[in-house]
């Protein structure tokens, strides 16, 4: 079975991380984002996934190459913006699959938990033109929302609203017909949810919901990224990718973590980070080569590569770019980003959202 993966979005919402790197390729539990995603395609029997880029294409097929986990991998660019369903389109191209072939369709921002097989097999026994995972979510109003009969078979694709009908939202994961994908129009924009999923019910064909309760994230957001890395260590959800054994922290090769220091709460030290004595370290995502000096504390945090965090300095929620330094004494909140290379003096407060 093959797979198209949706990864050409430029991670706005994450910058700094994702000025020199696209959001898919972020560390996260101590490998790329995508790792996660094709490992897990790979242990549910994806044989071959056409990758859907646009943003710093050429990283994608520098991380991973023709194979990864034993799935073969193809590579096609959006050059412009085509949205969700303009996206599928183009990257159909590349696709070997026959009509009437089951093909999946990934998000490049989505952590999932729920059961890829159940999804293929309800597509198939209701011969359906495409088949969304639908979760549910304590507040829907967040979301647009999707209703569905009492066979599953979805009814309408809602825009958001204070007075929601239900609380399954669509999450992120399809599995189209192959010949479906064929009738979105080639080199246009197009967005599935707002015209392809709602022009096929007007059209009478089915689409069906799978439900599936389990997890399932959106690490779109800073702190949706370092809680869905945490989860990953944690063993929240399990992963063929994960480096090591879950448990309170991971640290990578030839990082060092003092014995005296205190790591919890799943925070992944990336290779050659080092840790000092003293320090405290909560649920955080520390990139290959940063510090965290003696008497550091950190929480619900991402230190990018090469960031230094001096002693006495707290980072509560705060992100760190590439190189950049707080000095002692500085207290960063919640939503604060350093920018890459900047350096904080000693003792500075910085109150602003963005530095």
């Amino acid at each position: 079975m093959e797979a198209i993966l949706l990864v050409g979005g430029r991670g706005t919402r994450l910058r700094p991380l994702t000025i020199s790197t696209p959001k898919p390729l972020l560390p996260t539990a101590g490998v790329p984002f995508l790792a996660h995603q094709l490992a897990r395609a790979s242990a549910v029997g994806i044989t071959r996934i056409v990758f859907a880029t646009s943003y710093r294409a050429e990283m994608f097929e520098a991380a991973f190459g023709n194979e990864a986990y034993g799935v073969e991998l193809c590579y096609v660019v959006e050059r412009r913006p085509l949205g969700t369903g303009g996206a599928i389109r183009n990257a159909a191209q590349a696709l070997n699959s026959d009509p009437g072939d089951p093909v999946l369709i990934l998000n490049g921002d989505i952590l999932s938990g729920h059961s890829i097989p159940d999804q293929v097999e309800l597509h198939r026994k209701a011969d359906a033109a495409v088949t969304l995972h639908l979760t549910e979510v304590d507040d829907p109003s967040r979301f647009g929302c999707v209703p569905t009969d009492g066979t599953g078979r979805v009814t309408a694709f809602l825009e958001k609203t204070n007075h929601p009908v239900t609380n399954r939202i669509n999450a992120g994961s399809y599995v189209f017909r192959r010949d479906v994908i064929d009738t979105i129009p080639q080199g246009e924009v197009v967005s599935v949810e707002r015209e392809t999923f709602p022009g096929l019910i007007a059209a009478g064909k089915t689409i069906m919901g799978f439900v599936d309760p389990g997890y399932w994230l959106d690490v779109g957001t800073p702190a949706a990224f370092v809680r869905g890395s945490c989860d990953l260590v944690l063993g929240e959800l399990t992963s063929p990718a994960l480096p090591g054994e879950p448990g309170p922290f991971l640290a990578l090769e030839d990082a060092h973590v003092s014995p005296r220091a205190v790591v919890t709460g799943g925070t992944i030290v990336g290779a050659g980070a080092v840790v000092e004595a003293g320090s405290t370290v909560s649920g955080s995502v520390i990139f290959d080569e940063a510090v965290v000096a003696k008497g550091a504390w950190i929480r619900n945090s991402v230190l990018g590569r090469g960031a230094k965090v001096a002693s006495g300095a707290m980072l509560d929620g705060a992100i760190l770019g590439d190189g950049a330094i707080v000095g002692p004494g500085n207290e960063l909140g919640d939503g604060l980003r350093l920018w890459p290379g900047i350096e904080l003096p000693p003792t500075a407060v910085r109150m602003s959202s963005d530095v």
